[in-house]
């Protein structure tokens, strides 16, 4: 009798999950791992390659992440996640009893065109900050906590026109503007 071969998807952050996934089946199964990196970076480029996938033409897709260096980046690309677990002000409370209450927020834009790159092309934006006390009734998401390092105001205190000209996002649709001779190299336009 032949043996089965089957695929574990599993991601990098949880390679201890597939470890003891394959001691429980002691070798009765064999299987090869497949690891999904849990990067910005990584969900950046699958989006991408998805994206593609279902239209069939060039796309741009975003990313944005919100980590908090006391808990080394989390809650990273799963923010939207916690935000619809606990809300703003659960995202304040994760950091109540500690200290450093710094911050970072980053946007990734990732541009797929099958046709003319193997690997999407990616792009990055990062603003440092702190986590505080929910203020504001302008932005969405986060923006009630996230206060911008050098800035008295939260995101959602801002003129948006002011938050639009430093945002992790801004920095980034910078760098994809600046890119432009790379976009015209593989005749695209913006």
């Amino acid at each position: 009798m032949s043996q089965l071969k089957v695929y574990l998807v599993s991601g990098k952050c949880n390679k201890k999950k597939s470890e003891e996934f394959l001691k429980i089946l002691n070798g009765k199964i064999d299987i090869e791992v497949v690891d999904i990196d849990c990067s910005p970076e990584e969900i950046t480029i699958h989006k991408c390659k998805s994206a593609y996938e279902r239209i069939k033409k060039p796309v741009f897709v975003e990313d944005t992440s919100l980590c908090f260096n006391a808990y080394n980046g989390l809650p990273g690309p799963y923010v939207k996640w916690f935000l619809k677990s606990v809300g703003a002000q659960g995202l304040y409370n994760m950091l109540e009893a500690y200290q450093n209450k710094s911050a970072y927020a980053v946007t990734l834009i990732g541009y797929y065109d099958e046709t003319k790159m193997s690997e999407p092309i990616i792009f990055e934006g990062k603003i440092d900050g702190e986590i505080v006390k929910p203020r504001g009734e302008k932005g969405f998401s986060w923006d009630p906590i996230f206060k911008p390092n050098g800035y008295t105001s939260t995101f959602s205190e801002m003129d948006i026109a002011v938050k639009n000209q430093i945002s992790h996002r801004y920095q980034c649709l910078m760098k994809v503007l600046v890119s432009y001779n790379l976009f015209e190299q593989i005749q695209i336009d913006l």
